[in-house]
């Protein structure tokens, strides 16, 4: 699981829900990573879950649930951040299934995440997101690559490179957050108790629920 810099993750929602305050936005951030993490820990079949962070001090509470936190290697960009974190797990599990998950999942519940593994079956697959477009989910196969190919149209390019689309629903899992509908998107389906708590100090104060620049 990645995560760059508090200060400088999901810009889109500074101005909506938290006018001008980067700390909040910051607190959001790693409250939905904390419920993400929480999630994927309580899955079925998942051993470890290791968080590479641009600042591991920033996300250091994450420990307290069970995780992993190590930096990222100086990444220069998020598939680089994955690929060092594949590379420290394949030091331990040289034939285990490596998953990159998104940080960015607030309503994830592992029912759906473990849906999502029992049909990749071993096989690299990915998850699309809500929209198509990006990547929730990347699975490596038993000792093979994890080769994330994340960025604009990552969901394209992940099939393109041979992972399976995964059909099952899943919306938990399919639901990150960028925008400012993805909030209310995922406040729909139910939040974790840490993005909740963040949440319910907020105020809406855009007009409308375009994304913000």
């Amino acid at each position: 699981m990645p995560i760059k810099s508090l200060t400088l993750a999901k810009s889109r929602l500074l101005g909506c829900w938290f006018p001008s305050d980067e700390r909040n936005r910051a607190r959001l951030v790693l409250a939905m990573a904390a419920d993400t993490v929480a999630a994927a820990l309580a899955t079925p079949g998942i051993a470890r879950v290791l968080v590479a962070a641009a600042r591991p001090n920033e996300v250091a509470e994450l420990r307290g649930l069970g995780a992993d936190v190590v930096d990222d290697g100086n990444a220069a960009d998020l598939n680089a951040a994955l690929r060092h974190g594949a590379a420290l797990l394949r030091q331990d599990d040289p034939d285990g299934v490596v998953g990159a998950l998104q940080a960015d999942l607030p309503a994830l519940r592992s029912d759906d995440l473990a849906d999502a593994i029992a049909e990749a079956a071993g096989r690299r697959a990915m998850c699309a997101d809500h929209a198509g477009t990006g990547t929730t989910l990347l699975l490596s196969t038993s000792g093979g690559a994890l080769d994330p190919r994340f960025g604009d149209g990552s969901a394209t390019a992940h099939v393109r490179s041979g992972a399976l689309p995964l059909t099952t629903p899943a919306a938990t899992l399919r639901t990150d957050v960028d925008t400012i509908d993805d909030v209310e998107r995922v406040r729909a389906l139910g939040v974790g108790r840490d993005t909740a708590a963040v949440l319910r100090g907020a105020r809406h104060s855009c007009a409308s629920a375009e994304p913000v620049s």
